[in-house]
């Protein structure tokens, strides 16, 4: 029987300094972790990306703050000048303090600096953690690697020629129709989202459409972009309930002419729900509404969802770079769409490219794909079944529970194509469970390793710690002591006798 043994707080998960997932082995340290709490994030080797500041970045915006004699001022670098230039006009943007950023160019990397400020640091962070403008950690360890004040960047296996090639090769499958063009890659899922966003609105601004609606609880990035950048307050429109098709036609018959677009996650995260897509497809183009549809939570290699909706956004970090150690995303326009070139050419203006080395790596995984997730699918049916009869588990969520079962059957490649998410909840306290269980413990999914969390404390802390937020999470069906758990390619068994071992502790 394989053994998981606890993993010491702040240790990479996996073992490689591009980790995209840290341990957060204990409750305490969840909380120390969102709270900013010294004891805990100095032992932070690492984090996922858009959240914690890569060390490769953070030593790198250092040396060149002290190179360019930046003193006094915080230094955020961005992916490309572009994101810089957006991040530059976003603070620029919160007022008097903001009128002090300027732009920074050194060693061939673009970024922004403002005067001291927490209130600028947190407006930036945000900005650049929404919509995916962080420099890779790839690219900060070979820009320090070639002014001298790096090692020599991490060896690992990636593979030669035209990554970008060899990875839309292996996605265009699962994209049937799509032609040159239609497919493109960014450096996060979550970029993608942004791009696409950004696009709709750049075609459905020029009729008069400016309105969003959110179709359940989304990610907080994609939540975070609706509330944000629509263009007023009411322009964002949040229905909470998936399968209120009724109500959403309602809405639609009421403001139709003013909505740009629906964002939907087909599953949900992280109650891993399914709208019925194809009546919402039907219902969207009735009324000349964009549909963004994001698959990331099954992936894109386990539900078919494109021939539904106008763009597909998804993360590849998640089951395609399932070694857990590259983050990357994708947008995809069907062609067939009324709006297809608008898009295409919209999206290709707004994408942020991924650094040339994630791509390397990211081509060396995806070939995996399929394999990696015929193992988890196999196991994630058992892991569900098991903590469904258990009398310690409350309620479980995963892509064929009975509410939506249906609605996921219609989009999935085969009956057995799930992905490998389960969220659950507990009868009972949630903190002597998660402190005893073995399981690798941490944010992020899809990878090989099987991860579990208590995302709602990852993903809304602020909610989570003040009663109106708990108040608000409860309104949307989302208990605030929700674990959410991606099942690995570990042994099934092994996986089962660590939760039954920690149910049977908490």
């Amino acid at each position: 029987m394989q053994e998981f043994t606890p993993i010491p707080l702040g240790t990479a998960i996996p073992d490689s300094p591009h980790a995209v997932s840290c341990s957060l082995p204990t409750m305490a340290a969840v909380r120390g972790y969102e709270e900013k709490d010294p004891a805990v994030v100095a032992r932070l080797t690492t984090g996922y990306p858009r959240f914690v500041i890569h060390p490769f970045a953070r030593r790198l915006a250092a040396v060149l703050s002290e190179r360019a004699q930046v003193r006094g001022r915080k230094l955020w670098l961005a992916s490309s000048e572009r994101m810089a230039a957006g991040l530059l006009a976003h603070l620029r943007a919160a007022g008097p303090q903001g009128k002090g950023a300027a732009p920074f160019k050194g060693e061939g990397v673009h970024g922004v600096t403002h005067p001291e400020s927490a209130e600028l640091a947190l407006r930036a962070k945000l900005y650049l953690q929404n919509i995916g403008g962080f420099i890779s950690s790839r690219e900060a360890e070979d820009r320090l690697a070639a002014i001298g004040a790096g090692p020599v960047p991490h060896a690992e296996e990636t593979v030669a020629g035209d990554a970008a090639a060899q990875v839309l090769g292996c996605l265009r499958p699962m994209f049937a129709g799509t032609g040159e063009g239609d497919l493109m890659l960014a450096n996060s899922g979550m970029n993608a989202v942004h791009a696409a966003f950004r696009a709709v609105n750049l075609v459905q601004a020029r009729r008069g459409r400016t309105a969003w609606v959110q179709l359940g609880w989304l990610y907080l990035d994609t939540i975070a972009i609706l509330r944000k950048f629509t263009a007023s307050r009411g322009d964002y429109i949040h229905v909470p309930d998936v399968m209120d098709l009724a109500g959403l036609g309602r809405l639609f018959a009421e403001r139709g002419a003013t909505i740009a677009g629906v964002m939907a996650e087909v599953p949900t995260n992280p109650l891993v729900q399914t709208p019925d897509v194809a009546a919402l497809s039907e219902l969207c183009r009735r009324h000349s509404v964009t549909l963004v549809l994001d698959p990331s939570l099954a992936s894109a290699f386990s539900v078919d969802c494109l021939p539904h909706a106008d763009l597909v956004v998804t993360s590849l970090t998640k089951y395609t770079g399932n070694e857990g150690d590259v983050i990357a995303g994708l947008v995809a326009v069907n062609p067939a769409g009324p709006d297809a070139k608008a898009l295409r050419r919209g999206v290709a203006a707004e994408v942020e490219a991924p650094y040339p080395r994630d791509l390397a790596r990211l081509a060396s995984q995806i070939r995996n794909t399929r394999a990696v997730l015929d193992r988890i699918e196999e196991n994630t049916p058992k892991v569900a079944a098991f903590l469904s009869a258990h009398p310690r588990v409350a309620s479980t969520h995963w892509a064929l529970e009975a509410r939506s079962r249906d609605n996921y059957l219609r989009i999935s490649r085969s009956p057995s194509s799930t992905g490998g998410m389960i969220s659950f909840t507990l009868r009972g306290k949630l903190e002597p469970f998660y402190d005893a269980l073995r399981l690798p413990k941490g944010p992020s999914f899809g990878m090989r390793t099987t991860l579990i969390c208590p995302f709602m404390y990852l993903a809304h802390y602020d909610m989570v710690t003040t009663p109106a937020g708990r108040a608000e999470l409860t309104a949307n069906g989302l208990n605030p002591d929700l674990l959410r758990l991606c099942v690995g390619i570990e042994p099934v068994d092994d996986i089962i006798a660590a939760l039954g071992e920690a149910l049977g502790a908490g």
